[in-house]
């Protein structure tokens, strides 16, 4: 996480506006935390420690990628092991008053809150990739909050909203939805397209291999993923792990073992892909980012001199 946007832990801290608030915290010294509650809601994206976390009288071990959703009012405390690993989260706060205005807009947002009302459980894991999506999404929500970008205000709503859909679609499809009885072979050729490839985003995903999974011709899969994407299926794969290679990035793996797992040939075909798409090295990116890790860096310096030599 950058280190100007990383926050120092403070318990008696409350939301300083009257909208939201957004917190990356990577605490090292681990402190004990009483059980408290908020006035407002509050999304608890778990990225790294050893431990469990207490919501009202539940307690649910975390892993990378879990999602806690608290409601005003809602005691909730972090409960440690150890102080083997450091731990790090992503916080959201969401004003009452906000959260309303945004649900008012679109009544699914309300979701994921109302559902673990209805089960009294706040606590929801996520696949790895699911886990890789959101994260990017917050940290998009972070980048945003500390620009002065025109429309600023708007595009963060539409940012958060976009987060809490894709929170929600995550707990139906793996919560409420194994409840109900789906014949996936009714679903749209395009949607389990989709959902195959955020799946096996470090799989052979050629049209010769999709194809063969799906039994379908190359030539027909194009064709439906250019008429309901509006671009080939190329350039959605391409963005699609270009985005999770970012986690991969601030998760410490080496740029190489990234493009690797990716389907980059080599570095430098996954260096000027990424330049392409977001304007900076996977090298700037990362050294914006106070994450430790163990980089070639001789061999990744070296292959960025000669690209742009």
């Amino acid at each position: 996480m950058a280190r100007h946007y990383q926050a120092q832990f403070d318990t008696t801290r409350e939301m300083e506006s009257s909208d939201f608030e957004i917190y990356y915290y990577e605490d090292r010294v681990l402190e004990n935390v009483s059980m408290h509650r908020h006035d407002y809601y509050e999304i608890y994206f778990f990225l790294e420690g050893n431990l469990s976390y207490q919501i009202g009288k539940n307690v649910y071990p975390l892993s990378y990628g879990d999602i806690c959703l608290i409601p005003p009012g809602v005691f909730h405390k972090p409960n440690f092991k150890n102080n083997d690993l450091p731990y790090r989260r992503i916080v959201l706060w969401l004003s009452p008053n906000y959260y309303s205005r945004l649900s008012q807009s679109n009544p699914d947002l309300t979701f994921g809150y109302d559902y673990g009302n209805e089960i009294s459980c706040h606590h929801f894991p996520c696949d790895t990739t699911t886990a890789q999506m959101l994260f990017s999404q917050l940290l998009t929500i972070i980048e945003e909050r500390n620009t002065d970008s025109p429309f600023k205000e708007s595009t963060l709503a539409c940012n958060i909203a976009s987060l809490l859909l894709a929170i929600n679609r995550n707990i139906y499809v793996t919560h409420k939805q194994e409840k109900v009885s789906i014949n996936k072979e009714q679903r749209s050729l395009f949607t389990r397209l989709c959902e195959y490839i955020n799946a096996n985003l470090d799989s052979d995903l050629s049209l010769d291999a999709i194809s063969k999974t799906f039994y379908v011709s190359k030539y027909h899969i194009s064709h439906v993923f250019k008429d309901n994407m509006g671009m080939s299926i190329h350039q959605y794969l391409l963005k699609k792990r270009l985005a999770a290679s970012k986690s991969k990035i601030l998760a410490g793996e080496s740029f190489k073992d990234v493009a690797a797992t990716y389907g980059f040939t080599d570095y430098t075909s996954f260096f000027r892909a990424f330049k392409k798409e977001y304007g900076i090295s996977p090298k700037e990116f990362k050294n914006s980012y106070n994450i430790s890790t163990q980089e070639h860096k001789e061999v990744t310096d070296t292959i960025e001199h000669a690209v742009f030599k």
